[in-house]
This record gives C-alpha cells, sequence and structure tokens, in this order.
C-alpha cells in the first residue's frame, strides 16, 4: 500500500481530537497502519515549541509565533511525517501549514502568502493528499470548548470572537483555492454523524490512490 497523509484542520471546539480517533480505528480496522500525531507537538522538540507558543501567557510577537511553528513543521516532517509515508503507513495529522495561514495569516493580521510560502519552505513542499476542515460557527466551538475546564491556558483560545470569524473565513477561503485537496465537512451534530462524513471522503481518497 501507498502512504497517505491527511491532515485534520478548523476552529477551536470542532471536533479534530475527537474525529481523529475515530479516523484512527477505522482506518485501523481496514487494515492501514496508522501514525497519529499533531502540530506543534508531534515530536519531542515541538512539545516544547507547543508549550511556549499556546501555553505561555503575555504577548508574542506575530512574526517570532510564525517562525516558531514553521520551525516545529521543519522538524515534524523531516523526522516523523516523511519516514511514515515512505514506509505506507498512513499520517493522521490534527493541524498542518492552513492552520498557520489562517491563524497566522488572516488571525494574526500577517500576510497568508508569506506564511504559505515559509510553511511550504519548511515542509520541504509537502502537502497533504486531503485536508478535512472541520467547519463549525465559532459560537458553536467557544460552547463546546466551555466544557473542558480541565484545559490549560490556551492564547489563541482567548483572542476574541473577531479572531476566530477571520480564522474561519480563512479556512473556507484556502478550502475554495484547492477543492482538489480540501473536503468541507459539517461539523455540528453527533461526532458519530460528523464521522461518517469524514470517512466519506477518506475513503474516495484512498479508492482513488489504489
Amino acid at each position: 500500500m501507498t502512504g497517505a497523509f491527511i491532515t485534520l484542520e478548523g476552529g477551536d471546539g470542532s471536533g479534530k481530537s475527537t474525529q481523529a480517533a475515530l479516523l484512527q480505528a477505522w482506518l485501523e480496522a481496514e487494515g492501514r497502519t496508522v501514525v497519529r500525531t499533531r502540530e506543534p507537538g508531534g515530536t519531542e522538540l515541538g512539545g516544547e515549541i507547543r508549550r511556549l507558543v499556546q501555553h505561555t501567557e503575555g504577548h508574542v510577537a506575530p512574526r517570532a509565533e510564525a517562525l516558531l511553528y514553521a520551525a516545529d513543521r521543519a522538524h515534524h516532517v523531516a523526522t516523523l511525517v516523511r519516514p511514515a509515508l515512505e514506509r505506507g503507513e498512513v499520517v493522521l495529522q490534527d493541524r498542518y501549514l492552513d492552520s498557520s495561514v489562517a491563524y497566522q495569516g488572516a488571525g494574526r493580521e500577517l500576510e497568508p502568502d508569506e506564511i504559505r510560502e515559509l510553511s511550504l519552505w519548511a515542509a520541504d513542499g509537502l502537502l497533504p493528499d486531503l485536508t478535512i476542515l472541520l467547519d463549525l460557527p465559532p459560537v458553536q466551538g467557544r460552547e463546546r470548548m466551555a466544557g473542558r475546564e480541565d484545559a490549560p491556558y490556551d492564547r489563541l483560545e482567548e483572542a476574541g470572537e473577531a479572531f476566530a470569524e477571520r480564522v474561519r473565513e480563512a479556512y473556507l477561503v484556502l478550502a475554495a483555492a484547492e477543492p482538489e485537496r480540501f473536503a468541507v465537512v459539517d461539523a455540528s451534530g453527533s461526532p458519530e454523524a460528523v464521522h461518517e462524513r469524514v470517512v466519506s471522503h477518506v475513503r474516495a481518497m484512498l479508492d482513488a490512490r489504489g
């Protein structure tokens, strides 16, 4: 079997972790070997970068934040993602370069094209075979996040409603620009219902790749 690179994108509270777990179980039941990971934080170095950019209180300059994410991406792709793909495994990843474009580009109001170019350079040009965009209005995402009382402080979650709306719109623009890679999935409803929508797109991609 050939390897496949699948990423899950979406705003806070859209259900990426839940859907990643469900999709991993489905893929393994289909006989695929799955490497489940995330950005930032998929490696030991990435874990340190994740702590710096997401859980440190106080201001981080937007360009510095973007560069920290790019550093994590470069290491993560070189040491984990590409080796797994070369072994013929499925890499299932929570967030990738589209998160950088949406969050650091539109959200932090940096230039999205510059963020994308930086991310592609860091990843040595690697793009996913399929990107699942879990689309959910930010107000619903906040309602879901409100139930996570034990969640650590996250600077991105504190950025406000206008920030979240810019991020959602940026994601939808990215998906419209690359319909051959993106699948926009309605993330409202039960986890099981969303999972069925996700699987339909994943199955189609895997069938097309043989």
